[in-house]
């Protein structure tokens, strides 16, 4: 990831600044306009109690995200128009998108990809860079993992009941005793990135913090931290079994590195350094390979034993993060 560009700061202040958006805001809170943000996105303003929307809802006709069109000035489809022509996209190599967009073909329209179920606007999740987003883990059908502050919170969408699962407010350390695991902890850790898998979950933070808990233990069950450079951040943690069964996840960091640590020894197993700061890093199914994204228009294939770099594709347009199946 960019560390923390001069124009990063201008895109997020400017990314909703749109006059008939604006509009629409002071229409839809209405008479009072000193709340927070929060009130906004929480609260029904027709009966001042949280509104969710179910598929039954939906069916009837209501906003799957729960605006009330039928009270607003402007339509959705003026709405969804004025978005289009006046959204800002973040370009981190000037007219990328230009670029890329004259070799992407044209989707297709009519199918279905996905079945509206339920939106819950009680459950918040919290984002604090706009690049990292890696903070919403689905476990299961049911089960989502994701941050809220400075907590990491568990949501049932069968009860629709959230609880705590781990608090970084205040300080934080291991309940375990493992060698390499950074005891005294931290303190007020800012959670850049969250993984969730096979009953371990890993939160990476802004200044290198890894802290690792089973879900089926209390406590935490190891601290590290990555590196003391200034430039720290943790963007991407990945969990993953290897061939032979043991548990690890990979932490791709601003530092240039990727390392790789055994959840079954609780320590750092490999090292490897590039020459740019690495957004994510994807293990094959057979477990040879890595694939390597980051502050580089180049996507790299990576011997995961020996860190050699096998093949380098070559796409030009713009720097790369990743999430499971997809790139961007």
């Amino acid at each position: 990831m960019s560390y923390y560009q001069e124009d990063d700061a201008e895109y997020m202040a400017e990314e909703y600044d749109m006059e008939d958006i604006d509009d629409m805001d002071e229409e839809f809170c209405g008479r009072d306009m000193s709340g927070s943000e929060s009130d906004v996105d929480e609260y029904d303003y027709s009966n001042n109690k949280i509104s969710d929307t179910s598929a039954a809802e939906a069916r009837r006709g209501k906003d799957i995200q729960g605006i009330p069109w039928d009270q607003l000035s402007i339509t959705r489809e003026k709405y969804r128009q004025t978005r289009l022509e006046q959204y800002k996209n973040y370009e981190n190599i000037p007219h990328s998108g230009e670029v890329s967009g004259k070799d992407c073909k044209i989707t297709k329209k009519g199918a279905s990809y996905y079945d509206f179920r339920l939106n819950s606007r009680s459950v918040k999740s919290t984002i604090l860079h706009f690049q990292l987003r890696n903070l919403v883990w689905a476990t299961s059908k049911h089960d989502v993992y994701l941050m809220s502050q400075f907590s990491v919170m568990h949501w049932s969408s069968l009860t629709h009941k959230k609880r705590e699962i781990l608090n970084v407010s205040g300080h934080v350390a291991p309940s375990e005793k493992h060698p390499g695991s950074l005891m005294e902890g931290f303190t007020q850790t800012q959670v850049s990135t969250l993984a969730v898998k096979d009953k371990l979950l890993v939160a990476g933070g802004f200044q290198g913090e890894l802290i690792c808990k089973h879900l089926d233990r209390p406590g935490i069950s190891f601290c590290s931290r990555t590196t003391y450079d200034d430039n720290a951040i943790t963007n991407a943690v990945e969990i993953y079994v290897t061939p032979s069964g043991a548990v690890h996840f990979t932490a791709s960091n601003n530092d240039c590195g990727v390392r790789d640590f055994d959840m079954e020894k609780y320590q750092l197993s490999k090292h490897f350094h590039f020459l740019w700061p690495v957004n994510h890093t994807s293990l094959s199914p057979d477990g040879k390979l890595l694939i390597i994204v980051g502050d580089n228009p180049d996507i790299m294939l990576v011997d995961s034993d020996t860190g050699k770099v096998l093949v380098i594709l070559l796409l030009q347009y713009c720097l790369h993060f990743w999430r499971l199946q997809s790139i961007s």
